[in-house]
């Protein structure tokens, strides 16, 4: 039985996170000093559909959440194995939840008083917590053999709702961005401002779906730290798991299309597929082959992932990297320093974190 921390969990949250610290602007770059098709099309998978669709991109937030849910097993679940009761667990889960949600206001609005009419209540961070909460406390509560029901059963009747329903005006089931169920609830409900004015690009409503992407990872978690398998065999159920999931996505996605912006029950299908299919790799090459080496470069990112998120708002990178790498970019010249200077900026972001990392100092939820 694994007790002991994922090399691979932390590994793979810090190749999720090196994305959001800016590693897709070397797709960009390329593509703009090529126009090559290649790199024209890599840039095109790092950027998100304005509604239906699906890219690489659109994996970072789901895959985010499907690790946090993997570790669940390892840390709540290490708690429970040593005795500590439910309801102090549930007290911790939900101090961990609220605190992602408040930190997702100041993300959104900064530490400044603004109208309530221009406050942003829901978030990235939000989503992230509202998720994790709940999937935790089905953890608690919910026998291990209905964890799938939950997971299924929130994704159906997700679908039921926004099928027999609509935005008022709107003909029954419509899923445009006006007209869809999801959208007309945030916009009735929830206070101050919506990302899109009629549409939340991280909305209330759809909160119920993205509690099955947490709860795939903590089934995923409990697999590899109860099964008797041997790990090579867990790799390989992970991704013959992850296929699954991917197909019954594409059948789904023929009525209920993949799209982020209300988290489609599609849309977590195929995100939960490629998060397993991308973690039983990470895990196969890392904890089951014990190649760790390669991966220390985004363990270190792993280690501090919300606090990279947050960093943004608080410290100016661009200046940072321009006070000390400006001269890289003046000395490569059109086209090259945009290239050259989004590979400086990440190396300073890397640094930071890296220094945190031998200092031991990790922002902890």
């Amino acid at each position: 039985m694994h007790s002991k921390r994922l090399y691979s969990l932390d590994a793979l949250r810090g190749f999720d996170m090196i994305w959001i610290m800016g590693a897709e602007e070397l797709f960009h770059s390329m593509a703009k000093i090529t126009h090559h098709p290649f790199w024209e099309g890599l840039s095109a998978q790092f950027e998100h559909p304005r509604w239906n669709g699906f890219t690489a991109y659109d994996l970072i937030f789901p895959l985010f959440i499907f690790l946090a849910g993997v570790s669940t097993p390892y840390s709540i679940g290490r708690s429970l194995d040593d005795g500590k009761s439910k309801q102090s667990l549930l007290l911790r889960v939900i101090k961990r939840g609220w605190i992602l949600v408040v930190l997702g206001m100041i993300y959104n609005n900064g530490l400044q008083i603004r109208p309530i009419n221009d406050f942003r209540f829901m978030s990235v961070l939000g989503r992230i917590g509202i998720s994790y909460m709940l999937a935790n406390i089905i953890y608690l509560y919910a026998k291990e053999k209905f964890h799938l029901i939950w997971f299924f059963a929130l994704l159906i009747g997700y679908w039921l709702i926004l099928k027999l329903s609509s935005a008022p005006g709107f003909p029954m089931g419509d899923l445009t961005e006006p007209g869809n169920f999801a959208s007309y609830v945030d916009r009735t409900i929830l206070p101050g401002k919506l990302s899109r004015g009629i549409h939340d690009t991280v909305g209330f409503f759809n909160n119920i779906p993205a509690i099955s992407t947490a709860l795939a990872g903590i089934m995923t978690g409990n697999y590899l730290k109860k099964a008797s398998s041997t790990p090579s065999k867990k790799a390989r159920t992970m991704a013959i798991v992850g296929w699954v999931s991917l197909i019954l996505a594409h059948i789904w996605s023929l009525v209920f299309p993949f799209n982020k912006n209300i988290w489609s029950s599609s849309f977590v299908l195929e995100t939960t597929g490629w998060s397993l299919i991308l973690f039983s790799i990470f895990y196969y090459i890392i904890d089951v082959r014990g190649y760790q080496n390669w991966a220390f470069v985004f363990k270190v990112i792993g280690m501090n992932s919300i606090l990279i998120y947050l960093s943004g708002k608080f410290i100016s990178w661009e200046y940072t990297t321009k006070g000390l790498f400006q001269w890289v970019g003046d000395l490569a010249g059109n086209p090259y320093n945009a290239l050259l200077m989004a590979i400086c900026a990440l190396l300073v972001k890397w640094v930071f974190l890296y220094l945190l990392y031998q200092n031991k100092t990790f922002l902890k939820v």
